[in-house]
């Protein structure tokens, strides 16, 4: 099942260090199976106030794949250069859709309602 790596970019510290990130940023992928959904195209924040500069939505064939990627030699070593030019919030998706009585099991404990337990 298909995996999808979403990256929220928080804000910008260095351009020139987030430039260097992008042009290394393909290499990395060849031979991952990842395809670039979108990548720092139009959006519009719906919910919430935080900000967000940029967006990027990529596909990879699967969770482990995924991993395999972030972790690889190649893209451990460029990811400094994100990490020294922006703040990003990245998170690794499954892909698919559970049913209610599976989504969320660590907050099961959270059952407030109108706030009485």
């Amino acid at each position: 099942m298909s995996a999808y790596l979403l990256y929220l970019c928080k804000g910008v510290d260095d351009r020139r260090e987030l430039e260097e990130y992008w042009a290394g940023i393909g290499a990395t992928l060849e031979g991952s199976g990842a395809e670039n959904l979108a990548a720092y195209t139009r959006f519009e924040i719906l919910e919430g106030n935080e900000g967000v500069d940029g967006v990027v939505l990529t596909e990879f064939p699967s969770f482990a794949a995924a991993k395999q990627w972030y972790d690889s030699p190649a893209y451990t070593k460029l990811r400094e250069h994100r990490f020294r030019g922006a703040r990003y919030f990245g998170v690794l998706i499954d892909g698919g859709w559970l049913p209610p009585d599976e989504r969320m099991p660590q907050t099961r404990s959270n059952t407030m309602r109108n706030g009485t337990p």
